[in-house]
Formats: structure tokens, sequence, C-alpha cells
């Protein structure tokens, strides 16, 4: 390991995924991030599928849309994964909720992803499952994503993100939420730069 990955590394350890970072928190990360950028092993990730393909497990970020899960009276975050299937240029983000026993939750968003640059992708949300996980029958995120298949029902608040319900690959424009940068890939870490100035640093988990 890298001094500069361990130095990340150690930085957000105390942290809980940004929950605990104070200012001064923050700011060490995010240089941490920057220097550890700049040593890029992949400068073109997009063409490491490799690499990118499989279930990355959130170790940091600072979206204030997921870190808010956890200001929700009786729910603490979980586990966060950010689940890339590259043959198919589909991703899945899955948040588990920790709540009263056995009425943990789970929230989900399914899209698709189109590369606009080395490093680069477009994101088209798709799907947004929340329910809980008992319910749903929840086991893991491979479980899961194989229960999302096209037109299966799941008991919970399942709702469409893309517009009329269908692509719209004649106005992709319609579709089209995001985007998000991969800054840094190697074996078994990922840094990432949404549209909307979040910072994301996740593990490669199996």
């Amino acid at each position: 390991m890298t001094i500069g990955k361990m130095e990340l590394l150690e930085a957000i350890a105390p942290v809980n995924r940004g929950l605990l970072a104070t200012e001064a928190d923050k700011q060490a990360i995010l240089a941490a991030i920057a220097r550890l950028e700049e040593r890029n092993p992949t400068p073109q990730p997009l063409e490491a599928t490799e690499l990118l393909d499989g279930n990355w497990l959130l170790l940091y970020t600072t979206s204030q849309d997921l870190l808010g899960i956890d200001r929700f009276p009786f729910a603490k975050l979980g586990a966060i994964y950010q689940c890339l299937r590259t043959n198919d240029s589909k991703l899945y983000n899955i948040a588990e909720i920790k709540t009263l026993p056995f009425l943990e939750g789970l929230v989900s968003v399914s899209a698709r992803f189109e590369p606009s640059s080395p490093r680069r992708v477009n994101v088209f949300f798709q799907r947004s499952i929340i329910g809980l996980q008992r319910a749903i029958g929840y086991k893991d995120p491979n479980d899961f994503i194989r229960q999302m298949e096209p037109g299966k029902f799941l008991p919970a608040i399942d709702i469409s993100l893309s517009g009329n319900g269908e692509e719209t690959a004649s106005d992709p424009s319609r579709n089209r939420q995001g985007w998000l940068d991969v800054t840094y890939l190697d074996e078994d870490l990922r840094i990432g730069r949404g549209n909307e100035g979040s910072v994301f640093v996740l593990k490669k988990v199996p």
C-alpha cells in the first residue's frame, strides 16, 4: 500500500463515512484525496472494466443526500454500496438502514451509465426502491440486484425515475440526471467526483 493511500484511509477511518467529520477533518481528507488523485495509476479508468466492475463499499463521502439519511428519527446509516455492472452499463446504489429490530430498511437507486470521456460517465437514473429488508427478502447486494429484474414485483415503494417509465434513447437529455468522474482507481480503491460537487471514496468488496 502506498503512503498516499494509507494516509487517506487513516484520515477517513474515524469519521464514519463523513458523518462525524469536522471542518478540519474535511479539509484534511480532501487534501489527501487530491494528493492521491495526482498519482492515479489508471488514467483511463473506464477502459479498465476488470477493475471497475463489482461491488464497492462507501468509506467516505461529502454527499448530503446520503449522509442526510442518518438524520431521520430512529434511522441510522448501515453499509452503503455502489455496484457496477460494466457489461450491462448499469449502476446500483444500495443503502442499508438500521432502525428498530425487524424494521431494517433499504433505499436503492438503479441507473444506466454512458461514458462521455476516458474518466466520466453520464448517469441516467431509472428506478428507486424503498422498503423493509425483511419484506423484500434482502440478503446482500448481489442477491438484491438479481431481484431487480424488469417487471418483477417487489413489496416496496417502487418508483420509475425515467420520465414515462421507459428509456428515451432518442432524447437522452430527458433522463440525464448527472455525471460521475472516476479520478482514482486501483485494484481495491476508487475515488469519484459527482456533478453536485460531492466526493466519494469506495473500497472493492465481494
